[in-house]
């Protein structure tokens, strides 16, 4: 028995597999946003996975491939993992991802938790059994957080893991309207949301725009700022804007709303 533990202590662990990015895609799909838009989302991120640019970017890195996981979010207890960690290497790979993503339709729920959200990504990314030069949490959402933890006491609390959470807020008026959007959820998201090393957003204005934010917006936490992908794709494009360094917006604007039109039915 004693020869049969030390032999067990003299194997080393295995090591995790190393990457370039470790990359979580959070996905809103709380009931403000229409099936349409669900579908938008879900074929916007299969497309721009299986892109020229993206692919190449991956290619690029110092391992050449990345890891990512996919799920999607709204109130405090929704979250559901569409695809669990998967290395993206190749085409295949990233058309096995793009398949998993079509291969169910996707469903809604109630409420919208940006911080639950935060969380749950934050907690994928303590399970990856890989490890990446870079973490990455890729939150998208069209509505401020109105249920769970204050926003920016999350976003700081995972961003001091040195985890990096860009944002896309969809700031389109094609879906269902509701008592507690903002109109400026650009700025929500940029002060409230966003943190961590290089933390950046890309806002959408309108559902054509979609694909092609999702795919600029990957190329970019892939390939980095000082890439020449970064460039080419910052080339005739409005810049990406960063995460500031003072919070002036109110970061409760959400969870007010609600409170404040909780009488009120609504599934948002």
């Amino acid at each position: 028995m004693a020869a049969a533990v030390a032999l067990a202590l003299s194997v080393p662990a295995q090591s995790a597999e190393r990457v370039d990015v470790e990359l979580v895609l959070a996905v809103d799909v709380s009931l403000s946003m229409s099936p349409v838009e669900l579908e938008i989302q879900r074929r916007g991120y299969a497309a721009a996975l299986t892109h020229d640019s993206v692919l190449k970017a991956i290619a690029e890195g110092v391992y050449g491939r990345i890891a990512v996981t996919y799920f999607e979010w709204a109130g405090t207890s929704s979250h559901h993992v569409i695809v669990p960690w998967t290395i993206i290497a190749d085409r295949s790979d990233a058309e096995r991802v793009a398949e998993r993503l079509s291969s169910q339709p996707p469903n809604s729920a109630r409420r919208t938790s940006i911080s639950a959200a935060l969380e749950f990504g934050a907690d994928l990314l303590a399970e990856s059994p890989f490890e990446g030069i870079k973490r990455v949490i890729d939150v998208s959402g069209d509505g401020p957080n109105n249920q769970g933890a204050p926003v920016d006491f999350t976003r700081d609390a995972v961003a001091a893991q040195r985890i990096t959470i860009n944002g896309l807020p969809l700031m389109t008026s094609s879906g269902f309207t509701s008592a507690y959007d903002v109109s400026n959820l650009d700025r929500y998201y940029t002060d409230c949301v966003i943190g961590g090393p290089g933390a950046f957003m890309i806002p959408v204005n309108d559902w054509s725009q979609f694909p092609e934010a999702i795919r600029r917006k990957l190329v970019l936490e892939l390939a980095g700022p000082l890439s020449p992908a970064w460039s080419a794709e910052e080339a005739g494009h409005p810049p990406v804007i960063r995460a500031q360094a003072q919070l002036p917006y109110d970061c409760l604007v959400g969870e007010k709303m609600w409170r404040d039109r909780s009488w009120m039915f609504d599934s948002r």
